[in-house]
């Protein structure tokens, strides 16, 4: 992995954790994961987070190759306590032929979208159109697409901050893509991994 990506990474997580740090949020009493790719199932209890956790340019590339072709798959790579909050790397493949719908997480958790393959057309902010829930008890609104926000093209190296209750949009795919997702989770809602 280039140095300049390294760094961004590296600055990316530094982000996470303080935003986490600052965010108020209740103690974590969950299972605390271990370095590399050894999670552990152990009963709960109060840890101090680790001194940091690794998922490497080959741990991301081929948890990616993996992901079915004709899907949008967003699934945890590693989700880490870090004392008081908890930080997951998720792994992201997004088929051009796939429906795009509009989203938005009533939930407190950013997200970080580091772009590892292809272009696309990425809509932020704004009002979703056509509203739905899926699942009735989900905490994500969809819609079909984005009136007014912020639209940029992403491309391979980008980095896009979305706070949590911020609509966004895939608006239009030139390709596949596949990117890594950083999400921030304050509250400790994601099951860690």
């Amino acid at each position: 992995m280039p140095r300049t990506t390294r760094k961004l990474i590296a600055g990316l997580l530094l982000f996470v954790y303080a935003s986490a740090v600052h965010a108020q949020a209740p103690t974590s009493t969950a299972t605390q994961a271990t370095p590399r790719a050894t999670p552990t199932s152990a009963p709960a209890q109060t840890q101090t987070p680790l001194p940091a956790v690794d998922v490497t340019a080959a741990d991301m590339q081929a948890f990616i190759k993996q992901l079915p072709r004709d899907a949008i798959s967003d699934l945890p790579i590693r989700i880490v306590n870090v004392g008081g909050s908890r930080v997951g790397i998720y792994g992201v493949f997004r088929p051009k032929a796939s429906r795009q719908d509009a989203i938005l997480h009533e939930t407190t958790t950013s997200e970080v979208y580091y772009m590892l393959e292809g272009a696309g057309t990425l809509v932020t902010g704004g009002t979703l159109v056509d509203t739905r829930r899926e699942p009735a008890t989900s905490t994500s609104v969809r819609g079909s697409r984005i009136e007014g926000g912020v639209t940029r093209r992403v491309t391979k190296g980008d980095v896009i901050i979305i706070p949590g209750r911020t609509p966004h949009w895939w608006s239009n795919l030139e390709g596949d893509i596949s990117y890594m997702i950083v999400r921030s989770d304050p509250q400790g809602r994601l099951p860690l991994k």
